[in-house]
């Protein structure tokens, strides 16, 4: 099968198109035929063996793909050949073919197309969890959601005004902090100017924000930090600044406040039924209307170096999808 290859860790650039083979199937396995794929900030690490999980190369990329089921392994339940699918497989996605274990699986609902649903699991996955199970979101709260104009910070917005919260959207320019508005923010700051805790605390009265979802880290984190309410809980979601920032523990302190971790790919592995449960939830609200991915880009799968570099660049509004 024709993929996007890693041959050695290193930068995005270095990617270059090439065969795999179609490997045999275990048992609990299923191969399925990609459609398309997500591009996430993930996949950037794991090329340049910076990720928690690092494949031995040649490996492919991408780890959000829809696609069609071909074939099924032995033990295999709930699954059959012809089968519209979602699958979050970690890595192999920038290929024509990937196989992955059921548990790894979710039917395609029938209100996506595949293109909608390569944008889908990850960033909705972990922002339903973060705001759900992590920071126990409660209706008329105040979220303030940085790299507000991201995949996961689109649906960070969007869920968390599913969930009848106030969001206040945190990103660098003016035409992010416009996208971020147009999916639901009801206020807007921007971090890069002067007066960003200023700004927090006119928009939230002096009270601070009640759940910080932070994708971003960096030197974001101690003012955004200082700018909580009491009881706030601040959520710790990912690092595409590049830098992983150290906690000032005396603000917890002071602030009565909880820094939580969110690693969603852990949660569906330990909490699999909750997570199947989530993704119910979810796929009612998208079926509503009421939240959907921003698809701002699609790549065909040879151009998949410069997808990455849109990503990597943080030009991207929304998420970015390549099509096989």
């Amino acid at each position: 099968m024709r993929a996007m290859l890693c041959r050695a860790y290193g930068p995005v650039d270095d990617l270059a198109m090439g065969e795999l083979p179609s490997p045999a199937l275990a048992p609990g396995e299923v191969r399925l035929r990609v459609a398309a794929c997500g591009v996430n900030f993930p996949d950037v690490l794991i090329v340049q063996g910076k990720y928690q999980f690092k494949p031995e190369p040649p490996f492919a990329p991408g780890g959000e793909v829809s696609g069609t089921v071909v074939e099924v392994g032995a033990a295999v339940e709930g699954f059959r050949v012809g089968d519209a699918v979602i699958a979050t497989t970690l890595w192999g996605g920038f290929a024509e073919e990937v196989v992955t274990t059921a548990d790894r699986l979710l039917h395609r609902p029938e209100s996506m197309d595949e293109v909608t649903a390569a944008g889908f699991a990850l960033t909705y996955g972990t922002s339903y969890h973060a705001l759900v199970q992590r920071a126990a979101l409660a209706p008329g709260e105040t979220v303030l959601v940085l790299g507000a104009a991201g995949g996961v910070g689109v649906a960070a917005i969007q869920i968390a005004k599913a969930l009848g919260a106030r969001v206040i959207a945190a990103a660098g320019s003016a035409d992010k902090l416009a996208f971020a508005r147009a999916q639901g923010a009801d206020e807007t700051v921007n971090y890069t100017e002067d007066g960003y805790r200023d700004r927090l605390k006119e928009l939230t009265g002096g009270r601070g924000v009640d759940v910080v979802y932070d994708p971003v880290g960096g030197d974001l984190l101690d003012p955004s930090l200082r700018s909580m309410a009491w009881n706030g809980r601040y959520l710790v979601v990912g690092f595409a600044s590049g830098e992983i920032p150290r906690i000032p523990a005396n603000l917890t302190l002071l602030k009565g406040c909880s820094v939580v971790g969110v690693f969603w790919g852990q949660f569906r592995r330990n909490e699999p039924e909750l997570d199947a449960e989530n993704f119910r939830r979810l796929f009612a609200l998208h079926a509503e209307g009421r939240i959907s991915p921003v698809i701002s880009a699609t790549f065909p799968l040879e151009r998949a170096r410069e997808a990455l570099a849109v990503l990597s660049g943080r030009a991207a509004k929304g998420k970015v999808v390549l099509t096989v």
